[in-house]
């Protein structure tokens, strides 16, 4: 690479980390899965119930660089910085030009992954993961060395223990390979060699999951009855075409070069691969953007192709139109598409956010704002209250915190003053109670709508009891949940805890 080209791809780098850096208003807390990933890294295991590992590993370098807010937004910033360099460098193996790397770095910089990039989730990894693996497919292609298809199991794998979402790159791949010439790869050695070199590193995150009874099917099965249930099928297709509107006409140019382009047909395997994945995840009625890991690589296509085809005057002028494009819709939507404006000028302009389908929650009902700003605001209002009500108790070390949701759980540990740590019989939060700790009094923290009869239920059995406060931003999806405190415990509250654990296990057995 030239060293001309290395200073254009740092200042797309540079770019990056500046434009992620404003777009998140102030008034916004953390994500409520931040908290939860963040908490992981106190817990560090070969896999979870919510995700695989990887996440709970970059928690623990977070935490140990102080695990500032500072931190949490860097990581998801440099994956997707990471993600323009690899869609550079695979323009450079396609023989782009100077011109495809900018296009194509434009129209990922310039796309849906500034807003992915905010939170501190695995999905930022996710995409990177799926970018490098078909980068170092077409590497593999290109040279036939064998090193490339074992450093793409490589990648793979760690893409596994990040999020099992990349399975559907597999499911999309193998069928695309099959109908067309390159089924040859299929009858190579090394291709078993790549897998073996997969399951062994993959191979300590399926024995967790064996041995604690695959809670990843639990954790789907949940998913699907509670979120993607809601999800249309038509709207899913809808999605796609907003993820990189910029970058339309690059990826169309990329689906077009590889069925009529000889320069490109040994990879017209990937024309059939977007097609069956996204399919596949249509049919499963899967959330939107568990499909974004798909376009980074077709972008770098289409880059390279469009340069190639616009070489005549015609070009002069459509060259730098395609260029633009991506720059121009984000201005246009930068006011809808980021947490980086109030609630209160979300509802002042409700009309344009509702028509953008931005106010469609899980539960498929439209509210006040979207749900992802609903889940980043109340938690430091929530912790800094749990703080006050630890403060009132005789004996701190005794008091249990038990939340109803992760979310509640998470912000109150990441959040507060002193020494809690609150738990939940809520996902992860499950397998986290310490219960070598004797706990005579109780901080409740009850979501609105089941707090009705949190006092009459439970205040029979302390000596004690008091509804303390509650969150009162009504902008927060946790509106109104509320702190109890209960002191002096009248019964066993250890064997209460590990008789709900136990039902709960049953429950999953079941």
């Amino acid at each position: 690479m030239k060293k001309n080209e290395i200073l254009i791809l740092l200042g797309f780098i540079l770019l990056k980390f500046f434009f992620q850096s404003f777009l998140i208003d102030s008034i916004y807390d953390l994500q409520r899965d931040e908290f939860l990933h963040l908490d992981q890294a106190n817990h560090l295991a070969l896999g979870f119930t919510s995700v695989p590992p990887v996440t709970s590993w970059i928690s623990s370098i977070i935490q140990i660089f102080g695990n500032g807010e500072f931190w949490v937004k860097f990581f998801p910033t440099l994956f997707g910085a990471l993600t323009v360099v690899v869609v550079w460098l695979a323009i450079d193996e396609l023989k782009g030009s100077l011109y495809a790397k900018v296009l194509g770095a434009t129209c990922i910089l310039f796309s849906c992954l500034l807003r992915l990039n905010t939170l501190y989730q695995p999905n930022s990894f996710d995409v990177l993961s799926w970018t490098v693996v078909f980068f170092l497919f077409i590497k593999y292609i290109n040279t036939d060395q064998r090193k490339w298809i074992y450093w793409m199991a490589v990648a793979f794998a760690f893409g596994f223990l990040n999020k099992y979402n990349i399975l559907f790159l597999v499911l999309g791949v193998i069928p695309a390979v099959l109908i067309t010439k390159s089924r040859d790869i299929l009858l190579r050695k090394e291709v078993y060699i790549a897998m073996g070199i997969t399951l062994i590193i993959i191979s300590p995150n399926i024995y967790w999951q064996f041995t604690n009874g695959f809670p990843v099917f639990h954790h789907m099965q949940e998913l699907a009855s509670s979120q993607l249930v809601n999800v249309e099928r038509i709207s899913f297709l809808k999605s796609q075409l907003f993820f990189f509107t910029g970058s339309f006409f690059v990826i169309l140019g990329a689906l077009i070069g590889l069925l009529f382009s000889k320069r490109l047909s040994k990879f017209k395997f990937l024309f059939w691969s977007l097609i069956f994945t996204l399919t596949l995840y249509t049919y499963l009625r899967a959330k939107d953007y568990y499909a974004i890991g798909l376009y980074p690589i077709y972008i770098a296509i289409g880059a390279v192709y469009l340069s190639h085809l616009l070489e005549n005057k015609l070009g002069k002028i459509i060259k730098p139109i395609l260029v633009v494009l991506p720059i121009l819709i984000i201005i246009l939507s930068f006011d809808f598409a980021f947490p980086n404006q109030k609630p209160e000028y979300i509802i002042e302009h409700k009309e344009e956010y509702e028509s953008l389908g931005l106010l469609r929650w899980e539960d498929g009902k439209n509210h006040h704002i979207p749900q992802d700003y609903a889940d980043m605001l109340g938690w430091s209002e929530l912790a800094s209250k749990v703080d006050k009500a630890y403060k009132k108790i005789n004996s701190p070390d005794q008091v249990l915190v038990l939340c109803d949701n992760y979310g509640q759980a998470g912000a109150i540990n990441y959040y507060t003053q002193n020494a809690i740590k609150a738990v939940s019989f809520d996902a992860d939060y499950v397998n986290w109670f310490d219960l070598e700790k004797e706990y005579t009094h109780l901080i409740r923290v009850k979501n609105r709508r089941e707090k009705q009869n949190e006092l009459k239920e439970t205040s029979p059995y302390f000596e004690t009891s008091m509804e303390y406060d509650s969150i009162t931003n009504p902008y927060a999806r946790e509106f109104g949940t509320t702190i109890f405190i209960f002191e002096s415990s009248k019964i066993d509250i250890n064997s209460r805890i590990k008789e709900e654990l136990n039902n709960i296990k049953n429950n999953k057995e079941g």
